[in-house]
């Protein structure tokens, strides 16, 4: 029998499930090293690791929730900046993306799965990671009649807190994600509220957050 094979230009629909949290939740690896001092009235800003990003309506939504995010832990913004005791100071991106394959399973051929790893840059950021691959169990042990191609991106978010007074680093947070959207908008909220789920953490743990979806109406 002939073997039968559809490269697609968008992902497919099962991966676009998995990958995109439609259903199952945003999934991210946090990771977090911090000292933060016990909310005793201390104030804070919000600003941009990148400096190209001040006045971005764009990165002020982003620092916004960030803001409600620690007003909710008991912190609370600063009138003026030069006025804070804490200086936040946020970063964020997305690769280029990588493609994958999927195969749909059959009784023809040998099983196959993609690479575990794949060594990628991340953008703006200026450094390189490991970006973990996607992994059917449909296709491990049977063969394949159709294969489909996709991209998968990863997203990432630092957040460092300082002290104004001393500039000493209180609390250092990255938060990584594989989605099978390039969205910032969809991205960034979500890496947020990944990063401050049992905020401020265990000092040198790196967890997994799922971020529930958003409830239907």
């Amino acid at each position: 029998m002939t073997t039968r094979r559809n490269f697609l230009a968008l992902a497919a629909p099962a991966a676009l499930l998995i990958l995109g949290g439609c259903a199952t939740g945003f999934k991210a690896d946090v990771a977090r090293f911090q000292a933060m001092p016990a909310p005793a009235g201390q104030s804070f800003t919000v600003k941009p690791e990148d400096p190209k990003l001040d006045g971005s309506l764009e990165f002020a939504r982003y620092a916004s929730l960030v803001s409600d995010n620690l007003v909710e832990q008991g912190y609370q913004p600063a009138p003026a900046p030069d006025s804070a005791t804490l200086v936040v100071k946020l970063d964020y991106g997305v690769d280029k993306g990588r493609e994958k394959i999927r195969s749909s399973p059959s009784t023809y051929g040998p099983g196959w799965y993609g690479d575990p790893f794949y060594w990628g840059p991340y953008r703006r950021w200026g450094r390189h990671g490991y970006i973990h691959g996607f992994y059917d169990p449909f296709m491990f042990g049977g063969g394949y009649n159709d294969v489909q191609s996709y991209t998968v991106y990863t997203g990432g978010l630092s957040m460092i807190i300082e002290r104004k007074a001393d500039g000493q680093r209180v609390f250092e947070g990255k938060a990584e994600a594989i989605s099978s959207s390039n969205k910032l908008t969809y991205l960034v909220p979500n890496l947020i509220e990944a990063m401050f789920t049992n905020f401020p953490g265990n000092s040198g743990e790196t967890v997994k957050i799922t971020v529930p979806p958003p409830a239907k109406d």
